[in-house]
This record gives C-alpha cells, sequence and structure tokens, in this order.
C-alpha cells in the first residue's frame, strides 16, 4: 500500500500530515493526488463523506500552491456553513508548515463585513457557500477571475439545496483556463449537465460502496410494526447506555417530532433541522460536539458538513430508499479505527431493502432482537455499579459530614444500604420495563395479532395521475401520524380505494375533508369495512 511519503508532495506538507498521524492515503485520495499532481484535466470524483475528499484535493493544491500571488487561487464551494468551516480547518492544520498562506471561508447566516475585511488581505484559497459567495462577487469584494482551481465539494447537495442558479452564475466568472474539480457523492443528472457545460476534458474516479464499508461498522436491523418504532428507538437508546450518536429521519417534522417524544422522556437530545436558524444550529453543534448532548436527531440535508468524531451508534429510524446514502450516514461512525454501529429500524415491507443494501455495502446486515425489559434494565444497572466504583471521592470533602450519615443509616443492613442506593437511581428503568411487552415482529408476518382495517374510497384514479407511492406520499402528508399502518391501495381509473387500521378512521375521515391534491378537491369516505389478517404491500 502506498504511503504519503511516497506521493510526491512537498515537505512542509508531509511535515503536517505526519504530524496528524496520517500514513497511508484513502483510495480516493490516492487517485486524486496523482490525477492532480500530473495532470492538467478537470476532474470528476465520485466518493462519499470520511473518505477524506478534503485531503484529496487540497493537498495536490496546496503543493503546487504559489505562496507569493496576492490572487486567489483556489475557490472552494460547499453547501453548508459546517462544512466550509471543517473544509477550512482541515486545510489549516495540512498547511501549517506553509508560511504567509492564507485561506477565508464566507458564508451566511454572520456579518458579511467580517468577511470583506479577511477578503482585503492577500487570500490564497476561499472556501464558501454559493449564495455568500455569489453575494461577494456582486459587491466586487471577491474577484475569481485569476483562479487556478475550483472545487465544487458535495456538488449533489448544493444541488438538491437549490443552488443551481448560484452556482452557474459563480462558474460564468472563472476563467476558461482553470482545473475544475467536481466532488460528488452521486452523480444526478444534473451534475451530468454542469460537467458537460463547464469542463473541459475531465478523467472520472470513483469509490464503490463497497470500497468505503468501513471493517470498524457492524450493521443490524430491528424489526418492529409501524406504531412501535419510537418505543423500539428508546429501548436501543436505553440498552446502549453509553451512546453518543445520531438519529436519522427522513422528513422534518418526523425529526421533530422524534426529538420532542425524546425530550420529553428525558433523554439527553436534540433535534437538527432546516428551519432553525443559524444560530440555533450554532448552538446545538457546540453542545452536541462538547458531549453535552447524547443523541443528535437530524435529517440528511442537515447533517451535512458535520464532522464529529467517535460517534458510537447511527441509527436509522426511517430507512433511506438509496444505498448510498445509507452508506453516507454509517459512515459518520466507525472511523480512526475505532468500532461503530449502524443500526436501522424497519418494518416487514422494508425487508427487502435490507437485502438490497447488502449488497450495495457487500457486508450482512444482521437482523437483532429489540431488547427486552429485562435486559435494559440489566445494562442499565451495570452502568450504574461502575459508575458508583469508578467516582472519584479523593478531592470531595465529606468526611465531617459522614458521623451524621452513619448515625442516620446505621439502621440499615450491608444488603439493604446497597438496595437502597442503587434504587434511587435505577427505580426509573424498573418501574418502565416492569412487565414490558415483547415489540419483536416475525420476519414471516408484520404483525402478531389480527387486526380491523377500515376501507377508504378517494376520487382519484390513474387518470388524474394516481399511482400506489404518490396515494402514499399524500396520505402521509395528510396524516400527522407517520407510523399508521396503510395498506391495500388500489389505484382504479377513475376512483381508488386504501385500507388504513380501524382506530384512526376519524383521524382519517377528519383530515381529508379539505384535501387537495395537485390543485384538485378530492372526496375521501368510509367504504366497506373488512376483518381479516393483514396482508403483504410494500409501501414505496
Amino acid at each position: 500500500m502506498k504511503t504519503f511519503q511516497e506521493t510526491g508532495l512537498r515537505e512542509e506538507i508531509l511535515k503536517a500530515i505526519d504530524s496528524l498521524g496520517f500514513v497511508n492515503p484513502t483510495p480516493i485520495q490516492d487517485e486524486a493526488i496523482e490525477h492532480l499532481m500530473n495532470k492538467n484535466e478537470d476532474l470528476i470524483a465520485l466518493a462519499q463523506t470520511g473518505t477524506g475528499k478534503t485531503a484529496a484535493f487540497s493537498l495536490p493544491l496546496l503543493h503546487q500552491l504559489d505562496i507569493n500571488s496576492s490572487h486567489v487561487q483556489s475557490l472552494i464551494l460547499c453547501p453548508t456553513r459546517e462544512l466550509c468551516l471543517q473544509i477550512c480547518r482541515d486545510i489549516e492544520n495540512y498547511s501549517k508548515n506553509i508560511k504567509g498562506f492564507n485561506i477565508v471561508p464566507v458564508y451566511g447566516g454572520t456579518s458579511i463585513d467580517t468577511q470583506i475585511k479577511a477578503l482585503r488581505k492577500p487570500c490564497h484559497f476561499v472556501v464558501g457557500t454559493p449564495g455568500r459567495t455569489l453575494d461577494l462577487m456582486r459587491r466586487k469584494k471577491l474577484s475569481v477571475s485569476s483562479i487556478r482551481w475550483l472545487v465544487l465539494d458535495e456538488a449533489d447537495e448544493m444541488l438538491s439545496m437549490g443552488f443551481k442558479e448560484e452556482i452557474d452564475s459563480i462558474l460564468k466568472e472563472t476563467p476558461s483556463s482553470k482545473q475544475t474539480l467536481l466532488f460528488s457523492a452521486t452523480m444526478p443528472r444534473e451534475i451530468s449537465i454542469i460537467a458537460d457545460k463547464y469542463m473541459n476534458q475531465r478523467s472520472v474516479i470513483s469509490v464503490k460502496t463497497k470500497e468505503i464499508s468501513s471493517a470498524n461498522i457492524s450493521h443490524a436491523f430491528y424489526l418492529a410494526s409501524p406504531r412501535d418504532r419510537y418505543p423500539a428507538l428508546k429501548r436501543i437508546v436505553d440498552v446502549h447506555p453509553n451512546i453518543y450518536g445520531i438519529v436519522f429521519c427522513r422528513t422534518r417534522s418526523e425529526t421533530k417530532e422524534v426529538a420532542e417524544k425524546l425530550l420529553a422522556d428525558g433523554y439527553n437530545a436534540d433535534a437538527l433541522h432546516g428551519d432553525l436558524s443559524q444560530a440555533q444550529r450554532d448552538h446545538i453543534m457546540t453542545r452536541f460536539r462538547n458531549r453535552q448532548l447524547q443523541i443528535l436527531v437530524a435529517t440528511d440535508v442537515a447533517a451535512r458538513g458535520l464532522d464529529v468524531q467517535d460517534l458510537s451508534h447511527v441509527i436509522n429510524f426511517s430507512l433511506p430508499n438509496d444505498g448510498e446514502i445509507y452508506v453516507h450516514r454509517s459512515g459518520r461512525t466507525g472511523r480512526a479505527e475505532k468500532k461503530g454501529e449502524s443500526l436501522s429500524i424497519i418494518h416487514h415491507r422494508e425487508l427487502g431493502k435490507i437485502r438490497i443494501l447488502e449488497k450495495s455495502i457487500g457486508k450482512k446486515i444482521t437482523k437483532r432482537d429489540i431488547p427486552s425489559g429485562k435486559e435494559i434494565c440489566e445494562k442499565q444497572l451495570y452502568k450504574l455499579i461502575d459508575k458508583v466504583e469508578k467516582i472519584n471521592i479523593e478531592d470531595i470533602q465529606i468526611d465531617e459530614y459522614l458521623p451524621a450519615i452513619y448515625e442516620k443509616l446505621q439502621w440499615l443492613s450491608r444488603e439493604d444500604l446497597i438496595k437502597h442506593f442503587v434504587s434511587l437511581e435505577f427505580n426509573r428503568f424498573l418501574s418502565y420495563y416492569k412487565n414490558a411487552k415483547d415489540l419483536n415482529v416475525n420476519e414471516k408476518n408484520n404483525d402478531r395479532n389480527y387486526k380491523s382495517y377500515s376501507r377508504f374510497f378517494i376520487s382519484l384514479g390513474n387518470k388524474d395521475g394516481l399511482n400506489p407511492k404518490k396515494l402514499l406520499g399524500f396520505i402521509n402528508r395528510s396524516l400527522p401520524d407517520h407510523t399508521i399502518d396503510i395498506r391495500k391501495i388500489e389505484i382504479l381509473k377513475a376512483f381508488s380505494f386504501f385500507e388504513v387500521e380501524e382506530q384512526y378512521q376519524s383521524l382519517v375521515t377528519k383530515n381529508f375533508r379539505k384535501a387537495r391534491f395537485d390543485g384538485q378537491k378530492v372526496s375521501v369516505e368510509l367504504a366497506q369495512k373488512r376483518r381479516e389478517k393483514p396482508r403483504k404491500f410494500k409501501r414505496a
């Protein structure tokens, strides 16, 4: 395996990365460094977060840097403030032995005047979010007319966040002689359009999913009925008392809902989503990085650019549809040779996705039983005992109080004294999990019991462009609880049917009174009721 010493990078850079403990480049670093050190062609590099992309493009650019030039030599665009600051921190570490090097981050949500002041000084690299970068260019405070390298990092995410117009405007102002480096986790059609429009002769390098699935990450899933997903999450968290991780949800509303429930139940958690102000986001991330928060609940978009070390767990509260997103999430744990776990809570209809994901990552995703109340109580008890055993009492001045304490507790035997102290901390778990039901679901059947379902008529059919996936999306948008079990969808020409658990009949009736689909008024009425064992239905 090649080492960094064999890459030909300048001595100042090698000393810096050696001091950081880096010995061997990752696959994407190896290929990108070799390309950028030896070719002037543009480059498309496909790789996930966590594979070392920042070093892959910044090390060879620092090697070729003209330290005496007063012009901005490299513009690095990225989707979020967090990623912008992280890239700057990494490049500052790599360049710490290059005297006179200056890098400036520019991003929204903070004073533009401070950034303008920083840009007045000689600056070699600028790292920015598209909106703030374009703003500074239009104010004539940032010139990109002489850049040698343009880097688009997390290009797919910038497009999904709606930055296409800003990127187009920025690219038009850059010189045709520059070398463009496009780093992306995926290659959607919009990326290909940008590549065709703005890139010259180019090479493509790709790190396949199976190559970046860390050997340090174990993968597992828990099978739960839709209504038991949150209780299952609580049990997973409780059975891992020292958890420090991210819970991924599909939507902002689901993120808020899960975080609010965790907080209400006494967990050290908070949510990260697109509705937060930058100040709120910064506050939450500072608390999480400082381990004042144990659990962060987030969407994929909100979590982009977060680089938090030593995560023990990533939990998929909602399983992603895309294998690359699954790897992206999982790759946030198991770093720096440490062990990590990627856990998913799924329902019966998602078993097929698990098999597809296994092929994507080249690993088995094992099925685990949702922890029982007894198992959780044992784990929490041992954690408490370890905590008591290892507490530092040398610096605590309690000697003067001991006589009174001994007198107060002298009626207790040794065994009773231990029981009293353990119960003081432990009664909450014993009480909560006393007679706790089994949440596990058999793989061959999504529910342990027969259920009663209500059948609804909806005045939309395939002539209206309706299909099962669109109908499910429409129903989920209209109902506040996304754990409601929906099944037996029938799409006909002018109308359709779907079934919902009977206990939610009045909720469906109420929520669809004023429902509209693509601006069209929709009628949703109760049809006939069926009582039968649930049949399989693959939710889109």
